[in-house]
């Protein structure tokens, strides 16, 4: 049986509170691991998503869920969730090395995804007891209370995930300051005003589909390094997240220089 928004907004908070909540601060050495060198995985994440994948393919067994623990282990399911009519992503525990450190800056995030375009997305902030909701059309809500973004004013002030260009100046603007490093803690903080853009290397689905849904309907855009839009089907480099269309035009151009190199 198909499941409502509130009943995926009740998986992820009983989830976070089953298996999330009661290692934050409290994992052993054992329980963290490393996917490769830097890229954190814990216990935590890994039984919060079989739990919350489990329930979404019991709901919805045409349809492709793609979790960011299952794609480590197995790099076709990318293709496979692309290609899908149908599709969810989850990212278990957003910000896990925030997560191991202590910091209560990180959340359980899921999208649904119909023809490449996410149509549902869900942020559940654990320590800040914060859930954030959205529905293509709908709007995007903050515990419940509808929440819109006012575009930015004349000076844009932007944040990074990418280490090497904080504090770097794009053209006519502030210089960037750290992100949150946890998109599910970022995507949120931009729509409450803290930062006006935000620049990301990195275009994992289940790490930004939510957000730039929420984000869209709360009044903002989102767009690769280039401009193009955004979706989960695009494949384009870089990301730029936005208070408003017009910050987003400013901010891919103010920025085009500042991207690292594409390896290879």
């Amino acid at each position: 049986m198909p499941l409502s928004t509130e009943a995926v907004l009740a998986l992820v908070q009983e989830v976070a509170a089953e298996v999330v909540t009661p290692r934050f601060r409290s994992l052993s050495e054992e329980q963290i691991d490393e996917k490769r060198p830097g890229d954190l995985v814990t216990v935590a994440d890994r039984e919060a998503e079989e739990l919350i994948t489990a329930a979404l393919r019991a709901a919805y067994p045409d349809a492709v869920v793609l979790g960011e623990e299952a794609f480590s282990l197995d790099r076709e399911l990318l293709p496979r969730f692309v290609a899908a009519d149908h599709g969810f992503t989850v990212d278990p525990v957003d910000g896990t090395k925030n997560f191991v450190a202590g910091s209560p800056d990180h959340a359980v995030m899921v999208s649904e995804v119909r023809d490449g375009q996410p149509v549902r997305g869900w942020i559940w902030q654990p320590e800040h007891r914060r859930a954030w909701v959205a529905e293509h059309g709908a709007g995007v809500t903050r515990d419940g209370e509808q929440v819109r973004r006012a575009p930015a004013g004349d000076q844009p002030q932007g944040a990074t995930s990418i280490w090497s260009r904080r504090g770097r100046h794009p053209e006519g603007l502030p210089s960037l300051r750290g992100s949150w490093v946890c998109c599910g803690v970022d995507y949120p903080r931009l729509i409450e005003g803290a930062a006006d853009y935000l620049l990301y290397g990195h275009t994992n689905p289940w790490d930004h589909l939510p957000g730039a849904l929420m984000v869209r309907e709360a009044g903002g855009a989102v767009a690769h390094a280039d401009g193009t839009p955004y979706d989960a089907r695009s494949g384009g480099r870089g990301l730029v997240v936005a208070s408003d269309p017009a910050t987003l035009d400013r901010a891919v151009e103010a920025c085009r220089d500042l991207w690292p190199r594409p390896r290879g």
